[in-house]
């Protein structure tokens, strides 16, 4: 009975889609070569940067050939900016001190209210 319903088509081998109107993203080849003397190719995009280092299929670590593999150190790297840098970009230490003074006043007063219990409506 199920050779009826799929007489005609094999599942799996055959795609219903067709590549007209596709275009490929330029390529590059990169070359690897290991310590037991593999060398084989990786397919990048173009615009990829190949990493120093790929695993073989023997397992070994293959190294990249022909391109320099080099870190470019005259990058100027900028150091992550943390919540209290931004702060310190928007308000000065003692607009900082002033606002955590009025902060303070008004929770000792009763009129900020931290309430931990998010479970209640």
């Amino acid at each position: 009975m199920a050779d009826r319903a799929l007489r005609g088509m094999q599942i799996g081998s055959k795609s219903l889609e067709s590549e007209d109107g596709v275009v490929f993203a330029d390529r590059f080849e990169a070359k690897y070569v290991c310590s037991n003397g593999h060398e084989f190719k990786i397919a990048m995009a173009f615009d990829a940067e190949p990493p120093a280092t790929w695993e073989c299929r023997c397992g070994e670590v293959a190294e990249l050939v022909g391109e320099a593999a080099e870190e470019d150190e005259s990058k100027n790297i900028k150091p992550q900016r943390t919540h209290w840098d931004m702060l310190l970009e928007r308000r000065s230490l003692e607009e900082l001190d002033v606002l955590l003074q009025e902060q303070l006043e008004a929770y000792r007063n009763g009129d900020l209210i931290f309430d931990t219990d998010y479970r209640r409506p």
